[in-house]
Parts: C-alpha cells; structure tokens; sequence
C-alpha cells in the first residue's frame, strides 16, 4: 500500500506540478486581496480534485462505452506524458503557462467584473488537466482492489493539498526561490515524468503483445 500510494504521490506531483502552477496563479491573482487570493486557490483545488475522482473511478467505465481498450490508454496517456515531460525539459510548458496567463490577464483588464480565476483556468486545465486526467486513470487501471484504489485517491488530495498550499503562498513563494530555482525544479520533474511516461508505454505493449 505505501508503495502505490508513493508511486501515485510522485507521479501525480509531478504531471500536476504545483511549483510550476504557483508563478502562473501569483500573475492571475495579482490584483486580489489575500483573502480572495486564498479563497480561489482553495476553490480551485476542491473543483480539480472533483473532476479527478470522477475520472478515477469512472474513466474506466467511460473507456469501456467508447470500446477503447485499457492497453492502448496506457500507451496513448504514456505518449501523452512523455510529451508534457519534454516540454518540462525545454521550458516550453511553461511558456504557454505564461502566455495563457497573460490572455486571462488582459482579458480582466478589459471586462474588471470577471476576475474568478479559480475554474478556469486554474482548476481546469492546469490542475486537472489532460495529463492529470491520464495519470490518475492510468493509475487506477493498475490497482489492485479498493485499497490500492484508495492508497491512489488519497495520494492525489495530498497533491492537491500541497497545490494548495502553494497556490495559497505563490506571492511569497515565488519570491524566496525565484525564476532560476523554478526552472531547475521543473527540469529535473521533466526528467522524472519522462521515465514514468516510457514504463507506462513499455507496460501497455508489452501486455498487448503477451495477450
């Protein structure tokens, strides 16, 4: 059980990469008041963590009336990651983090009354995002049993408890580790997903290929 629930803990920490969501949500929320600021970062962890449940216990299901077969998931969501794990490397996802903040950012300077950045985009994509999504259905594909389903869904709310906190101290934060510290993080995290994503692949083929 420690051993899924530490497996599930890394893997998702570093899809959903709450050292690099901070910076993103420090520039949406730079016009809200500490309280409001804590508040959407709450709300927007509580909705990311609604969307992964459901997808965890009933993607499956969801694959299943689509006739998708659970092997071509894992390579699909392997190739998937492995993708998001490059752009990690080269910066590249971080780029578009920035830019797609900067959109919601002009687009509040134009329409002030809209400035409730909790769902989107926070929650959704960058919270629960495709890769998210993936991970955690890939993930509860390979349990083993209630428990093992369990280990997994408590090792997200951990995750998303630690993107709350960080959410909730992005000012701050971003401030003691600074642009340098948060591109080393987000390499090394690329390096980690990257491997992650091959086992996924290797797993999938190779159970086609034993069927």
């Amino acid at each position: 059980m420690y051993e899924v629930f530490l497996s599930a803990f890394v893997t998702l920490f570093v899809v959903i990469d709450p050292p690099g969501c901070a910076p993103i949500y420090a520039g949406l929320s730079a016009d809200a008041s500490r309280s409001q600021a804590i508040s959407m970062a709450a709300r927007a962890c509580l909705i990311a963590s609604a969307i992964l449940v459901v997808f965890a216990l009933f993607g499956a299901r969801l694959l299943g009336a689509l006739h998708i077969e659970l092997n071509a998931f894992r390579i699909a969501g392997g190739i998937m990651l492995f993708m998001i794990a490059i752009d990690m490397v080269f910066e590249k996802r971080t780029q578009r983090r920035e830019e797609r903040a900067e959109k919601i950012i002009a687009h509040n300077a134009e329409t002030p009354e809209i400035d409730d950045v909790s769902v989107f985009p926070m929650a959704m994509p960058m919270l629960a995002g495709p890769g998210s999504i993936a991970t955690i259905m890939l993930l509860t594909s390979r349990a083993h049993g209630a428990e093992q389903t369990a280990a997994i869904l408590v090792a997200m709310l951990a995750v998303m408890l630690l993107s709350f906190g960080a959410l909730a101290a992005a000012g701050p934060l971003m401030r003691v580790l600074g642009d340098k510290v948060e591109a080393v993080i987000t390499r090394l995290l690329g390096v980690l997903l990257a491997a992650l994503a091959a086992q996924y692949v290797i797993d999938g083929v190779k159970t086609v290929l034993l069927q």
